[in-house]
């Protein structure tokens, strides 16, 4: 595996030169925002070899590098689920590239149901921690040492210092954001009502299909990770409709300058504490 990795590293490098600081995993119908990119650089995940190729709708497949708000970064315009057939080993392949880049610093947005019942569709919310609920884990299997070691810590999977940056950057900007945790599942069929009073009683304020292996991964490597979800719809059995794929996309495109708006505000200030930290 390690070896497919620097062959990937490898093609990205002869196309784009720069080292990333920051990277970020662009989720169900957010991956505009690379698009503002300046300089940038797009390579299809079909040019990539080793790399996995999306098929979820919304998830456009272009790995994007230059330069966002000033800072080098790499991003992923889309991802690869664990319900599209993927294995888990596939499911972070391209978080394990971003990370042989040189990428020091992680961001990873979502789509994701809510179910705390004082969020609201169109809410963002800032990911404390999250349950694993996908029945296995992507590091079970030979450890890469190259990569981390065997048994990485979980205590603070998502930055608690990126997080209070960017809470502080939100609030000087006007930008209102809820806290929450993130129950991941594999999908890719909706919860029922059932298990939604189950996962609020576990003490999940969102849910998605997506997420987790990417941020245990990236613990693996010691990336600190910074999470925000667009809560797109409320989940099963909160209101008397549905729910649709449709109303995702529908969502993410309402909020979407909204979105950009936070990541514009908050890159710089993140850049700036990973070299502080000497992370980058």
């Amino acid at each position: 595996m390690y070896k497919e990795i620097l062959e990937t590293v490898a093609v990205i490098r002869s196309r784009h030169a720069q080292t990333p600081v920051l990277g970020l995993i662009l989720g169900s119908g957010l991956g505009s925002y690379a698009d503002t990119f300046q300089p940038r650089t797009v390579i299809p995940y079909s040019e990539l070899p080793h790399f996995p190729r999306s098929t979820a709708i919304g998830h456009s497949g272009n790995l994007v590098l230059g330069e966002g708000e000033g800072v080098p970064v790499v991003a992923m315009q889309g991802r690869v689920h664990f319900y599209e057939g993927y294995s888990m080993a596939e499911v972070i392949y391209p978080v394990r590239v971003l990370g042989a880049l040189g990428m020091r610093q992680l961001i990873v947005t979502n789509a994701a149901g809510g179910i705390n019942l004082s969020f609201r569709p169109g809410d963002l919310m800032v990911i404390t921690d999250h349950v694993n609920m996908m029945g296995t884990n992507p590091l079970i299997g030979p450890n890469i040492d190259e990569l981390g070691e065997r048994f990485p810590d979980m205590s603070d999977a998502y930055s608690r210092a990126m997080r209070e940056v960017a809470l502080r950057v939100a609030e000087q900007k006007g930008l209102f954001l809820r806290q929450g945790i993130y129950m991941g599942l594999t999908g890719p069929s909706y919860e029922t009502p059932s298990e939604i009073r189950m996962m609020r009683a576990l003490g999940a304020d969102a849910v998605g299909m997506s997420t987790v292996p990417e941020v245990i991964a990236a613990n693996h490597m010691g990336i600190p990770v910074f999470g925000i979800s667009c809560i797109t719809n409320m989940a099963a059995g909160i209101l008397p409709q549905k729910l649709t794929h449709q109303e995702v996309m529908d969502t993410t495109e309402r909020v979407k300058e909204q979105f950009m708006s936070l990541l514009r505000s908050i890159i710089p200030a993140l850049a700036f504490l990973a070299r502080a930290e000497g992370n980058g």
